[in-house]
């Protein structure tokens, strides 16, 4: 276990039921120099592969201290796949001997212990869980990602999982789903151009009230408003975390949260969850 890492990190307060576990990575903690300074979990941003997998490791010593498996990292595309995680979920094909590496922006597990693994710098990462254990999953929620197409996201993809997809009158009833939003970039922050807006309003009009003119046709999204609208579309309705205030901006908290759009050239954060 790694002291720094664990003290810094978010310990999400919602409403997850016994036997969720979950914590959200900050900058604190790791092995990377400057300006990969000091957890930096992405192995596609330039740093030191050695300084990333001793990063790796802690986290996953870390996790493993709190009774979890290793955490399982995606390759990540802005896209809605979600992958199912299962106990041995066999090896990608472009990392081989671990199940690292594949193509999608979540990932779920009904499995006790197999971590569904996110990374971020400015994207959101939610953490879902089942109201009654059953079920856990992590999505990465850039804003591509989040508006998908025809109002399919990959909230709305990952929240199949969580949903039987028997005929209604034959399907039991779904269990209630518990939400949390970690660290992203912030709604004074994040200047979109009008292709950004339109792919929201098109699909949900009310997403119109998350943007804010900013001037040059330029408009400043709150890309937590927009996952908190899509989940409660979607019949969510306990939602905890990011409330698109300062404290939870990426961009504007340089010591604690890495950050694309404010460096350029940035480390990455990881969301964790798992069953016990």
């Amino acid at each position: 276990m790694n002291a720094e890492l664990l003290a810094d990190c978010l310990i999400p307060e919602w409403h997850a039921p016994p036997g969720v576990r979950a914590l959200c990575t900050t900058r604190s903690g790791g092995t990377s120099a400057p300006p990969y300074d000091s957890l930096n979990l992405g192995l596609h941003v330039g740093d030191d592969s050695a300084a990333v997998a001793a990063n790796r490791q802690r986290l996953a010593a870390t996790l493993a201290s709190m009774g979890a498996g290793r955490p399982v990292f995606l390759n990540q595309v802005h896209g809605q796949r979600c992958l199912h995680l299962q106990a041995t979920t066999p090896a990608s094909p472009d990392t081989p001997g671990t199940p690292d590496g594949y193509e999608a922006d979540a990932c779920t597990t009904t499995t006790p212990g197999a971590v569904c693994t996110i990374m971020v710098a400015d994207c959101l990462p939610v953490l879902l869980a089942a109201a009654d254990g059953s079920r856990v999953a992590a999505a990465h929620a850039g804003w591509r990602g989040l508006a998908g197409a025809g109002g399919v996201g990959v909230l709305e993809e990952v929240l199949k999982a969580f949903r039987p997809q028997e005929p209604a009158n034959t399907a039991p009833a779904a269990p209630e789903i518990v939400a949390w939003l970690g660290p992203c970039i912030g709604p004074a922050a994040f200047e979109v151009g009008p292709e950004v807006r339109a792919a929201f309003v098109e699909s949900l009009p009310p997403a119109a009230g998350c943007f804010v003119p900013s001037g040059a046709g330029k408009w400043l999204a709150d890309l937590a408003g927009l996952a908190r609208q899509r989940l409660a579309a979607a019949g969510v309705s306990r939602i905890s975390g990011n409330d698109g205030s300062a404290a939870w901006c990426t961009v504007g908290n340089p010591s604690r949260f890495f950050s694309h759009r404010r460096d350029r050239v940035s480390g990455r954060m990881a969301a964790c969850i798992w069953l016990e």
